[in-house]
Parts: structure tokens; C-alpha cells; sequence
């Protein structure tokens, strides 16, 4: 029965990523690009002085529930995790190193995309049955486009049901607990570990209830101090594993980017094959074009679209950018690559290398905070998904599905479980990116008129008193005065 479920999953998977997917994600940031004129790519610095707090800009009546920064560690906690350790080791066994090229190629494109579709977010977030504001996809859809596009409402919710489920995260997180703790100890074998894996997968589940019942701000406190510094403790270790592998660098530099054109150490080596899963494994790593950090940046609290979008397009550049490409290198120069290993036992190996006798267990310590974070941050993006299309009634019973599902994906099977999360994301993309297509326009016209506005130095930094003054958002003039906001 096993057998059957993984190849249809796997099926599901190879139809739903033809070609048209990398061109509906790929060429829709391309275009993004082109239609923007990299205008937000000038105002990077500004993204992260909005992160700091230095600019506010909204009244107190604002709608939404969280800051600027604490969105952002919400989406990236969401981002930052297994696809960044386990993905990117997934990505070079079957694609080879050049998969990552590609990985690096969905993320350049993917920051104008998150920049469109954070944007949209804000501009467009509706009142669920209960009267609470809310962002995300299909509130813009509906909001924006009107009843005629409700099933691509209708079909992003639905697929973001699926696509946020935990069983990725739980799987890597019990396989590294498996490896490193249970064998060595004897509560588990290399062939008989389903009992370890289900007690372990109660566990968790239990633990993680009792936070991700507080919803948006419990989940995004918790992401909001636990990814930092889990991010800093990353690259410390990485930054001591590659400085001393440095002579390889460069050689791994270059062997990605020829691989990425000829294929040579993918599987089969077929170009086509590695250009898939780069953007495959890139999507899964900053998620850009698929709309679930819409569901996290349209909850700030702001009355200035564009804002959340320059702090959206910062997520790509940390997440694939720069903490893939060190997986990556991490993988490379130490030659565990062109193991047998796979997902995040791979990852595992490279680290204990660097630090022998405790490698796996600083692996391990990431994995647990990250693969943790991820999914309290997904048990609120599919609540969210329940709430549109059953009602709000409706987010408590899928928690309590949601963990029992924590429970399946500490059993099952890798290759099905990343199968069902390929399948998933591609169908979040059809709507997300459509719907972005046909509201490009509103996005550049209210970005230009924000640029337009910071430029002649309407808005001050918050310490030195901000400027009152209007702006005209979604067909409404807002009013709008200085107010501290606390990181």
C-alpha cells in the first residue's frame, strides 16, 4: 500500500512540475523585473531600516497584528529550515551541483515577486466570517478581482492545506534524532525504528500544540527569537567549516556554474533535469511565487503597501542567497555529496567533518529549532487556509489535525513526503502568480507613488518625529501619524 501512495504522490508530483511551472515561476520574476524597472532594488537599504523600526508611518488604527520585523521572522521561520540543510542536499544528489545555480536564479527573480505579492497582501487583505482582517492570496483574489476568480481563491486555499503540512520537517527532524541519538543508544536500529519514530512524533506533536495554539503572535514571538539566533549560530559553524576547506571554494564555485549548463553530475545528465529541480528545491527553500509568506506578511501592522513588500524581498536574499549557497558549499568541499547519504544525514556528515565527534550534534541543534519554527509558522499559514474556506469555527480542528499529522510525518517515507509538498506548491503557484499578473499594474502605481513620497522626504525617522500627511492605498485616503515600532 505504501509502495502505491508514493508513486502516485510521485506522479502527481512530475506532472504538476512540467515545464510550464518554471516558466509560470521563473518568467513571471523575470517580468516582475522588467514591469518594476528594479525600481525596489534602490530602496534595499530601506527595507532594512523599516526592519529596525527607523520608520513607522501608520496611525494607530491600522489593521493587522504584528511589526515589520517580527512578518518578516514569521515568513522566514516558514523559509529558514529544512529546505535550506536538507533541500539543498536533496537538490545536488539528483541534480547535482548545478541544481544550485538554479536554486540561485529562483531566488534573484523570486525577490521581485515577493516584492509584487507582499505588496498585494497589504493592499488587498479582507474580514473572514468572524470580522478579522486577514492577508494572503486568496483574500486578494477575492478582494481585488472579484467572485468570477473566487475557485482560484477557492484552489489556493485548498492546495495550502496540503502544501503547509509538517510531515517534511518532522521526517528530517526524526531521521537526525534517529541517527545521532537513538542508534547510538540503542532505542532504535537502522531497520527497526517505527516504534522511536512514533513515540517521538507524539512528543512533538504535544509540545508544539501548546504554541502554535496562540495563533499569529504566540508563533511569530517564538520565530521572532529563535531565528536569529539560530541563524548567527549557523554561520559561525559554517564559517568555520568552509574557511577550512578555503582552498576548495573556488574550484565548487566553478563546478556549479558549468554544471548547471551541461548536467554532467545530475542524474541522467540531462540540463533539463537540473534547471527543474534548482527551481523546484529554490521554490521549496524561499517559497517566492507560491504566496504562503503573503499569508504572514499581510498580517503586519501598517497602512503602507509597499513597506511589507521591500521587507518581503529581503527573505529571498537570506534564505537562498546566502544560507543555501553555504549548505551547498558546506556539501561540496567536503565531498559528501557523491555519497549515498541523503536529506539531511548528508547535511549531518559534512558538519561532522568539520567538527568531528559533535558535528551532528550541532546539526542537530539546528535542525531542531528550525524544523520546529517552520512548523508552527505552517500550522498558522494552513489555519488560515482552513478558516477562508470553512470558516473561522473551523481553525481549531484543523490544528488538532494538523498535529496528528506531526504524528505521520515522523513515519513516512522521504521520498513521499517531498512528492507531496512538490505537488502542492505547484498548484499554490497557479494562482498566486496569475493573480499577481493581473494586478501587476496596482502594485506599480502605488510603489511609485510611495518612492515619490520617500524621496521628498515626506516620511522622517521615527526617533526624529515622523511627518503626518495622507496617502491615497486601495481607492482610500489614509491618514497617517508617527508611532514608535518595537522590534
Amino acid at each position: 500500500m505504501m509502495v502505491e501512495v508514493e508513486w502516485a504522490l510521485a506522479a502527481f508530483a512530475s506532472f504538476m512540475w512540467g515545464p510550464q511551472l518554471v516558466v509560470l515561476l521563473v518568467g513571471g520574476g523575470l517580468f516582475f523585473m522588467v514591469h518594476s524597472r528594479l525600481r525596489h532594488f534602490i530602496y534595499l537599504r530601506h527595507s532594512f531600516d523599516l526592519l529596525r523600526g527607523k520608520y513607522t508611518g501608520q496611525s494607530s488604527a491600522a489593521a493587522g497584528d504584528i511589526t515589520h520585523y517580527a512578518a518578516l521572522a514569521t515568513a522566514l521561520s516558514g523559509t529558514i529550515g529544512l529546505g535550506n540543510i536538507s533541500g539543498v542536499a536533496v537538490a545536488i544528489t539528483t541534480g547535482g551541483p548545478g541544481a544550485v545555480f538554479w536554486m540561485w536564479i529562483t531566488a534573484l527573480v523570486g525577490i521581485s515577486t515577493k516584492f509584487y505579492t507582499a505588496t498585494l497582501a497589504v493592499m488587498f487583505r479582507g474580514k473572514d466570517d468572524s470580522g478579522k482582517i486577514q492577508g494572503g492570496p486568496m483574500y486578494v483574489i477575492r478582494e481585488a478581482l472579484g467572485s468570477k476568480w473566487l475557485p482560484l481563491a477557492w484552489l489556493f486555499a485548498l492546495a495550502g492545506m496540503f502544501g503547509t503540512l509538517p510531515v517534511f520537517q518532522i521526517n528530517q527532524l526524526v531521521q537526525i534524532l534517529r541517527d545521532v541519538v537513538a542508534i547510538p543508544v540503542g532505542l532504535a536500529s537502522a531497520d527497526e525504528h517505527l516504534a522511536f519514530d512514533f513515540v517521538l512524533g507524539v512528543i512533538l506533536a504535544i509540545v508544539l500544540f501548546t504554541v502554535a495554539a496562540g495563533k499569529v503572535r504566540r508563533v511569530s514571538a517564538v520565530a521572532g527569537k529563535m531565528v536569529p539566533a539560530m541563524v548567527v549560530f549557523y554561520f559561525v559553524i559554517t564559517a568555520w567549516l568552509l574557511l577550512s576547506n578555503a582552498s576548495a571554494i573556488p574550484a565548487m564555485f566553478v563546478l556549479i556554474i558549468t554544471d548547471a549548463f551541461s548536467g554532467k553530475a545530475a542524474a541522467g545528465g540531462v540540463l533539463g533535469a537540473v534547471i527543474l529541480i534548482g527551481v523546484q528545491r529554490g521554490v521549496f527553500s524561499n517559497e517566492a511565487g507560491l504566496g504562503t509568506e503573503s499569508l504572514a506578511h499581510g498580517a503586519v501592522k501598517t497602512d503602507e503597501p509597499v513597506r511589507e513588500g521591500l521587507v518581503a524581498m529581503v527573505g529571498p536574499m537570506i534564505d537562498t542567497l546566502v544560507v543555501c549557497t553555504c549548505t551547498a558549499l558546506a556539501l561540496l568541499v567536503t565531498g559528501v555529496w557523491q555519497s549515498d547519504a541523503i536529506g539531511v544525514t548528508m547535511t549531518s556528515m559534512a558538519y561532522e567533518q568539520a567538527f568531528p565527534g559533535i558535528g551532528a550534534y550541532l546539526v542537530l541543534i539546528m535542525v531542531l529549532v528550525l524544523s520546529t519554527t517552520t512548523v508552527l509558522t505552517y500550522s498558522y499559514y494552513g489555519g488560515k487556509c482552513m478558516a477562508f474556506l470553512f470558516g473561522t469555527r473551523t481553525e481549531k480542528y484543523y490544528l488538532w489535525g494538523y498535529m496528528a499529522l506531526v504524528v505521520a510525518g515522523a513515519i513516512a517515507s522521504l521520498e513521499a513526503v517531498i512528492s507531496l509538498f512538490d505537488g502542492a506548491y505547484a498548484i499554490m503557484a497557479i494562482p498566486t502568480m496569475i493573480s499577481t499578473f493581473l494586478l501587476a499594474g496596482k502594485v506599480r502605481e502605488v510603489a511609485l507613488d510611495y518612492f515619490r513620497r520617500f524621496d521628498a522626504g515626506e516620511f522622517k525617522p521615527a526617533e526624529k518625529g515622523g511627518k503626518l500627511g495622507t496617502t491615497q492605498c486601495c481607492g482610500k485616503t489614509v491618514n497617517r501619524e508617527s508611532e514608535t515600532e518595537s522590534i
